[in-house]
């Protein structure tokens, strides 16, 4: 223990926290302020591990251990701890097409439980970049590509993370929709595409009380987002209020010293731009002391809070990583998660009409939960698509085949009752990019040494999407199961969309599972045979062609954001999308009526009637968008604006309440850099998706 000890306890209040931060602050050296300004001992922790990301909780700033101040530690995210063997959820994109926030919320108790037992206080769980186009490789970590629902999806995950002091972050703060070119790409916008588009998600995670912010590694119209003074600062601080931390991201976050004067606080893993430099540009007059004063008030302000505030547990022990508990709710999300695309009516399956069931597709056997990249997450198990439909069944119902025989996998279908494929990608085609030169540091290039490799021998994995369509091999094992005259059911297993126009004819059910996580495959037996109703709705559009999507270049060293993407480009171009946004099948029936609409003080407030017009219960995603006056160009002609997702049992009607705050409908004025509502009629309109042909319509004008 240090002579002076100022470490947390629980109870502290605010003005005990700020006394003991000023102390620390008056004690404290240069070096020791700018020391909590970096990671520390990433790479010989990562080297340690044999290259394995999430084998140590990586110390991520904080921290002095003459005064007894204690130090972030650094677990990722967003689909379960990345940490040992903890649960794996769906990906962040399957839960976003669950509508559910009270789950995400759940969810989020669950990392933060898990993050604590592992020895982290600090999690990367909460990616809301928004999807501008679905071939972007991370797509699968964030949750779809409307910025409301981003909004309401992350600030729920953190806040659950948070909920047993386990410190949030919000990432990758900004305009970080393009994976392969990250580390170099300049994205332009202009004003109101920025302020409207790209940035009310995390405005929704910091006012919801998300306590730090990761930078990302992209430019902004000519400046790398770690130095950027209007995004950290002008934005983030001043005109949002925020008071948390801003971190960069791992490797390459920052790039030069200004970076501290600009917003942010923590360069991590290890000082390649500040430690050192740091000291020597305040030393030098180049940089004010009191920017590392300020920096260090802010981490030190965060840990506190969150370290002497009490906990929910009266212990974190390692029995509670992977319980039971858990990994119900990652069997729950999994079936809330997926989404009924199609379906003939030969879903759900009959138990007793099935005596064979032919299970096709090379993914269908293996562990399949999403990219390998900071997002992995070693559960102790995995339930493939093949062993949860085996498990439902039997192990002799099942014949199998995948596409590397084509002509056996007609034959097997012709021998079974019906026929599931499962196709889509793996890491291998998608994922977080980490290009094949990148060295983790001199431990690791030691290490590399000593099995004779350099830098030049690592593969890249990962990356943008080079093609939305199924590879041929997966097209011709769909057409070779249709052949054999028995009901197909595709099931998709990828991180954003998947072109069908080439196969869907060929397909009497189609359904989109996303990366489904550890019980994945007892999810999909659940669905297929009925005892699970499919009531995920789809959190991007899903196009007829790419050229619909906004302009990709995954190498681009510069690219234009616009203000049009996903369903309000759609509707904006007069294109049909082959599934809009919100859409999902049901094996029951809702009816809408009965929608009401005011305003009171700074809220409209709405409501609806829903009724289960069908046979077995199930749960709608009532969805409520606003369509504006259309004075101001550009704008969308509608946009999602509140959600609710509602179980019914057959027959049952309740009434769906939606609130919608008025400062939610303002567009940006670049004249005065501030915020204006538009005069006119706004048109509520409750629908069941994007494109809802006859959605409820309610006036009112503001």
């Amino acid at each position: 223990m240090p002579m002076t000890s100022f470490e947390p306890r629980k109870g502290m209040t605010e003005q005990e926290i700020e006394k003991t931060i000023s102390l620390i602050l008056a004690e404290a050296s240069l070096a020791e302020k700018v020391g909590m300004m970096s990671g520390k001992g990433f790479f010989a922790q990562y080297a340690e591990s044999g290259r394995r990301w999430g084998g140590h909780a990586y110390r991520a700033g904080g921290g002095i251990e003459r005064l007894g101040v204690p130090a972030l530690y650094f677990t990722d995210g967003p689909r379960g701890v990345s940490r040992g063997n903890s649960t794996c959820f769906p990906c962040s994109i399957a839960r976003g097409a669950s509508f559910d926030v009270a789950l995400e919320r759940r969810i989020g108790e669950v990392m933060g439980i898990e993050a604590r037992a592992q020895g982290a206080n600090l999690s990367g769980a909460v990616c809301i970049n928004l999807l501008r186009h679905p071939a972007w490789g991370r797509a699968q970590e964030t949750y779809g590509e409307d910025s409301h629902h981003l909004g309401e999806m992350g600030a729920a995950l953190g806040l659950g993370v948070q909920a047993h002091n386990v410190i949030g972050t919000l990432k990758h703060f900004a305009l970080n929709s393009m994976e392969n070119a990250r580390f170099k790409v300049d994205v332009q916008l202009d004003e109101r595409t920025l302020h409207e588009i790209y940035l009310p998600h995390f405005k929704r995670g910091v006012d919801a009380g998300i306590a730090t912010v990761m930078s990302a590694y992209n430019k902004v119209n000519g400046e790398y987002v770690g130095q950027d003074r209007y995004l950290l600062t002008d934005v983030l601080r001043t005109e949002w209020g925020f008071d948390g931390f801003v971190h960069s991201d791992w490797i390459r976050g920052v790039y030069a010293v200004y970076g501290a004067a600009a917003g942010l606080d923590i360069e991590n893993p290890e000082p390649a731009v500040f430690g050192e430099n740091l000291i020597a540009a305040v030393e030098a007059g180049h940089v004010e002391p009191t920017v590392i004063d300020r920096a260090c008030r802010r981490i030190l302000t965060v840990i506190y809070r969150f370290a002497s505030a009490e906990d929910p547990l009266p212990g974190y022990d390692m029995e509670l990583v992977a319980s039971d508990a858990h990994t119900r709710l990652a069997l729950e999300s999994a079936e809330k998660s997926a989404v009924l695309l199609e379906n003939d009516g030969v879903l759900p399956f009959k138990r007793g009409s099935i005596a064979r069931l032919a299970v096709l597709g090379r993914l269908a056997a293996i562990e399949n939960t999403g990219d390998t990249g900071s997002s992995m997450v070693r559960s102790p198990y995995v339930v493939t698509a093949l062993e949860g439909l085996r498990r439902h069944l039997g192990e002799d119902a099942i014949l199998t085949a995948d596409e590397s025989d084509i002509d056996h996998a007609a034959a097997v279908a012709k021998d079974a009752d019906a026929v599931v494929v499962v196709v889509g990608c793996t890491a291998l085609e998608e994922g977080e990019y980490v290009p094949g030169g990148l060295t983790f540091g001199a431990d690791q290039k030691e290490a590399l040494e000593k099995e004779g490799k350099t830098a030049a021998d690592l593969p890249s994995k990962g990356g943008d999407r080079e093609h939305l369509s199924l590879p041929a091999e997966q097209v011709a094992l769909i057409e070779a199961a249709a052949s054999a005259g028995k009901p197909v059911v595709v099931v998709i297993v990828a991180g954003s969309a998947v072109l069908v126009e080439e196969w869907r004819d060929k397909a009497s059910a189609i359904l989109q599972t996303f990366y489904s996580g550890m019980e994945g495959g007892t999810a999909l037996a659940r669905l297929l045979f009925g005892e699970a109703n499919p009531s995920g709705r789809m959190p991007l559009t899903v196009a007829k062609s790419i050229e619909d999507y906004p302009f990709f270049d995954r190498d681009a060293d510069a690219i234009e954001y616009g203000y049009w993407h996903g369903y309000a480009k759609f509707e904006q171009e007069g294109l049909v999308a082959r599934y809009p946004f919100g859409f999902g099948l049901s094996y029951t029936r809702f009816a809408y009526r009965s929608l009401r609409a005011r305003v009171s003080g700074d809220t409209i407030h709405a409501s609806v009637g829903v009724t289960n017009d069908g046979d077995v219960s199930g749960d709608e995603v009532v969805q409520l968008y606003v369509g504006y006056p259309g004075t101001i160009k550009p704008r969308a002609a509608k946009a999602l604006k509140a959600f609710n997702r509602v179980t019914l049992a057959p027959g049952e009607t309740k009434i769906v309440d939606l609130a919608v705050p008025l400062g939610s409908l303002a567009y940006r004025d670049v004249a005065t850099h501030g915020w204006k509502m538009e005069a006119g009629e706004y048109r509520i309109i409750v629908a069941r998706s994007s494109a809802d042909p006859a959605p409820l319509s309610a006036g009112i004008t503001l």
